[in-house]
């Protein structure tokens, strides 16, 4: 018996681990205007080519765009608002 509730507590366990969470469900979604993300291409243009040639913005999908900027954004020196544009820009290209 012990064996039986033990197996399905892991089972529970990996299940709801396994779960997306719930702030993934906003990826994809622009809060931005369209003046917002038209600032977001600029600072995309001039604050990431400083270091590195310009990734394509449809060279990865959305959720993967969310660990690229959260990685880089501190180091480009850009504030919150900054860091929205530039995400909602890069979301907005399409392939």
């Amino acid at each position: 018996m012990k064996k039986l509730i033990a197996v399905a507590s892991f089972t529970f366990i990996l299940l709801v681990s396994c779960t997306p969470k719930a702030s993934t469900s906003a990826v994809g979604s622009s809060t931005s205007t369209a003046e917002q993300i038209a600032q977001g291409k600029t600072i995309f243009e001039n604050s990431c080519a400083k270091c590195h040639k310009l990734p394509d913005p449809t060279s990865h999908n959305p959720v993967q765009w969310v660990g690229i900027m959260n990685s880089m954004a501190p180091k480009a020196k850009l504030n919150d608002d900054q860091h929205q544009w530039v995400y909602d820009y890069i979301i907005s290209v399409k392939k």
